[in-house]
């Protein structure tokens, strides 16, 4: 039949318009491309043999002993009679956790557990087939979970040496410390591609250039993998760095050829060096979670990449799933995962999910490839060998070690100004060293450093190592100069230099998130110090300790030289090698590091890499200066007001607690005893939170339910009365609020009153305590129904009245009550006082 000229004109827009629809979902999650990410590249071969033993082995296994062999559980959770009576595949030690609790277990202590673990798994009573135990660290920077161990650079700092070869003899290294303890499998490296410098992990990131994560992952791999029968670990599998505005295990919105170009690069070089395990990653990838994703676990990676070892998820990740829990859920199994990391749930996963495969919900077949891959890689680590080759205890901290680590300090400094040519400075000087960094080894060494965030710690608890203070006044001094520490600045005797050691406290993980990338403290006192020393005419060479690029114009201003030293570990005496000269008046140790992050010019440029469009960074990738560089860098760098402005309306700042508390905000508890106590591991697993040495303050997470709350999940704080106390929410850097006053805002409270309050109680709004403005809200409270929800409203006027300055919010919320209370929280957010009004109103 004919086709006029309008039907034709008709096929031809249609034809138009689904290729514009095939060209936009063709980077769909859901849809598989046409081509293949790689090649199978995974390195080990079968063993005939190996295969072989492991399929008799599974033969004789029970179900409830294959999905045993499929779990992780935290060693403060699970005894050797519990290895021995459940036969669980793993073991694992969190950030912080150490034998019998102890932070001073030494190296007998670990070395009896994993043999005590080690007899119970491999028991052969009738009934039971000896398969033996994993005991799995994370040693992210060196065996980072035992005192007295050589702490290593963190990733980013190893990054800007950009000598792939030191990673492997770091590797090795680790790996020597890790065994000597007696633990099996290293839950490093990690390969994530960092783009955004707001995200709390930057700094376990090697670089935000692909290439370079790719040029390191393999040699780490090899290097902890060569003796010792240690299992490294390529995580987190995929994109965790690549999350929208850094929130850590948030969304990564990117297409499929993103992903393979930024983010799959380190693990095709990990696989080729033979990775046995891959950890899956808390974030999800256009909305759907990588836990549970069989297109990205199964098809990509086992298949398409060939790789037959272990697929671990991470700590609870696959409770954090739709339709899961702790203890339940079948659909990150069906995804891929061969082993769930249960750390205290494991005993009620086990039942429910032998439960799950009798009903079909699970297929059997998948259970039995999870434990021939478990299998696989224990067999191929040669740990059913009747000796595990340890080395011997003086391994952890060994001297050849720390001098390894020592080399890696001095090959990540990154020198970014050195105003006349101040350094490298003679040694025969009256050194002032300034800063709360100078003699702090818990800081120079960040987080994952004995505690899983950093905190805690103090010089004593790092036997053997060095602070960058101890490592100048040692070169200082043997040379006949003197060296004065003075955290303060302050000082009797005038210097002929100071050296100023500062930057950011440690974290880990999302109490690392930041909502912009200002550095500041809240007090600045940091700034003021170093423009002190410098309006006295002393020069001053800057040492910076930081996770990750930070705007600091006004400390590059008010500094002669800079130094960018990241998180250098133990090894402090690393940075005295290179800012010194030797005593011979000569260059020592040359500056060789360079940025393996661009640096930021403007507070607007927290996701600034490499390759964007309209790349103006103030240090490019690649920059750094050698004593033969000439420095042009000015003084008059433009200096940035500290708020980060925030508006009502667009993209806004308004929540403080939704479900959860919602970032930047970081929720904290106190009294006398302790007014800050971070509430960072509040879980279903761990409910509840105390004050410190005290039990006056308490919060608990409250499960949902339905029928008496509005809420996912509520707050419910008890003050018990003994002393006065307080909860507060705080961010890491002041905000400016002054658009949410000007916009007629309350701050609204969803609230359920569980216990009359005995004594005042009041509301403040902070602004770099002691600026600040309280409100009594104790009659509102008094008014309120008891065990009913209800809701209270603040005009933020009324703060604004009471002293607080709005462009320099940092705690928006803090709640003292001076005697007993109980207040259970659903909702905290700012809106508009016209879609509520306020209870509590002021006049402007």
């Amino acid at each position: 039949m004919p086709i006029n000229m309008q039907t034709l004109l008709r096929y031809c827009f249609l034809y138009f318009i689904f290729g514009i629809f095939f060209t936009l979902i063709s980077d769909c999650p859901l849809r598989h491309p046409p081509t293949s990410w790689a090649d199978a590249i995974h390195a080990y071969p079968r063993d005939p043999q190996i295969e072989q033993s492991i399929a008799v082995t599974v033969s004789q296994l029970t179900l409830e002993q294959k999905v045993a062999q499929m779990l992780v559980a935290e060693i403060h959770s699970m005894t050797p009679e519990e290895i021995k009576q459940y036969r669980l595949g793993a073991v694992v030690s969190g950030g912080g956790s150490f034998p019998g609790g102890d932070k001073n277990a030494s190296v007998s202590d670990w070395t009896q557990l994993a043999a005590a673990y080690r007899r119970a798994s491999m028991d052969n009573s009738p009934g039971y087939t000896p398969i033996p135990l994993l005991w799995a660290t994370d040693a992210v920077h060196g065996h980072n979970n035992a005192m007295g161990a050589t702490l290593f650079p963190h990733n980013i700092g190893l990054g800007a040496t950009n000598n792939p070869e030191l990673l492997e003899q770091i590797g090795l290294a680790t790996a020597a410390e890790v065994a000597a303890t007696g633990i099996n499998w290293v839950l490093a490296p990690s390969v994530a591609v960092a783009r955004d410098d707001r995200w709390g992990r930057t700094y376990e990131s090697y670089s935000e250039d692909p290439q370079r994560v790719q040029a390191y992952a393999g040699r780490i791999v090899t290097g902890l993998q060569k003796q010792h029968n240690v299992i490294a670990t390529a995580k987190h599998f995929i994109a965790d760095g690549g999350t929208y505005q850094g929130h850590d295990g948030g969304d990564t919105r990117a297409s499929e050829t993103q992903l393979q170009k930024l983010h799959a690069p380190g693990y095709y070089a990990a696989l080729k060096a033979g990775v046995q395990t891959v950890m899956a990653s808390f974030n999800s990838w256009n909305g759907a979670e990588i836990h549970s994703n069989h297109y990205l676990l199964t098809e990509i990676l086992k298949q398409q990449l060939g790789f037959d070892g272990i697929l671990v998820g991470d700590w609870n990740g696959h409770g954090k799933l739709p339709g899961c829990t702790n203890s339940s859920c079948p659909r990150a199994i069906n995804a891929g995962l061969d082993m769930l990391m249960a750390p205290d749930d494991w005993k009620s996963l086990l039942h429910n999910t032998i439960a799950q495969v009798r009903t079909g919900e699970i297929p059997e077949s998948r259970i039995d490839d999870a434990v021939t891959r478990i299998l696989r890689v224990k067999m191929r680590a040669g740990l059913f060998e009747d000796t595990v080759d340890l080395p011997a205890a003086t391994a952890l901290g060994a001297d050849r070690h720390r001098q390894l680590a020592r080399r890696a300090v001095r090959e990540s400094l990154v020198l970014l100004k050195n105003k006349g040519g101040l350094l490298p400075l003679s040694r025969r000087q009256n050194v002032l060293v300034v800063g709360q960094g100078a003699d702090n080894i818990a800081a120079q060494s960040g987080g994952w450093s004995l505690t899983w965030q950093g905190t805690g710690n103090n010089n004593s608890d790092f036997p053997g190592a060095t602070s960058i203070y101890e490592g100048i006044r040692q070169v200082v001094e043997t040379a006949g100069g003197q060296a004065m520490l003075s955290p303060d600045g302050s000082f009797t005797q005038r210097p002929d230099v100071a050296v100023a050691i500062y930057g950011e406290g440690p974290y880990a993980e999302s109490a690392g998130d930041r909502p912009h990338i200002i550095y500041q403290h809240v007090n600045r006192n940091n700034q003021k110090m170093l423009q002190r020393l410098k309006a006295q005419g002393i020069a001053v060479v800057s040492i910076f300790l930081s996770g990750r690029p930070l705007l600091v114009n006004k400390e590059l201003n008010a500094s002669d030289a800079f130094v960018v030293a990241w998180l250098p570990g133990t090894e402090g005496a690393g940075i005295a090698d290179v800012i010194f000269k030797n005593t011979a008046g000569d260059i020592n140790y040359d500056f060789v590091g360079k940025l393996s992050f661009s640096w930021p010019r403007y507070p607007s440029q927290a996701r600034l890499n490499l390759g964007d469009k309209d790349y103006s960074p103030l240090f490019p990738y690649g920059f750094g200066l050698s004593y033969g560089d000439k420095d042009t860098l000015a003084d008059n760098l433009p200096e940035i007001p500290p708020p980060v402005v925030t508006t009502f309306g667009g993209d806004k700042i308004v929540k403080l607690f939704e479900q959860h508390t919602q970032p930047p905000w970081k929720l904290f508890l106190g009294d006398s005893n302790n007014w800050n106590v971070p509430v960072d591991n509040l879980s279903a697993a761990n409910p509840v939170v105390t004050t410190q040495g005290s039990t006056n303050v308490t919060i608990t997470e409250i499960a949902r339910d339905s029928t008496t709350m509005p809420g996912d999940s509520t707050l419910k704080i008890v003050w018990r009365g003994i002393k006065p106390g307080q909860i507060f929410w705080q961010s890491s850097e002041p905000l400016d609020f002054s658009g949410m006053l000007a916009h007629d805002t309350a701050l609204q409270l969803q609230l359920r009153l569980d216990q009359l309050p005995a004594a005042a109680v009041t509301a403040r709004m902070d602004c770099i305590y002691p600026c600040s403005g309280a409100v009594s809200i104790h009659n509102q409270l008094q008014r309120l129904p008891i065990g009913k929800w209800s809701q209270l409203s603040i005009d933020l006027q009324c703060f604004a009245n009471a002293g607080t300055n709005f462009t320099q919010v940092n705690s928006p919320l803090v709640i003292m009550s001076d005697a007993s209370l109980a207040l259970s929280f659903s909702r905290l957010e700012f809106v508009p006082r016209g879609a509520g009004g306020a209870d509590i109103r002021c006049r402007r």
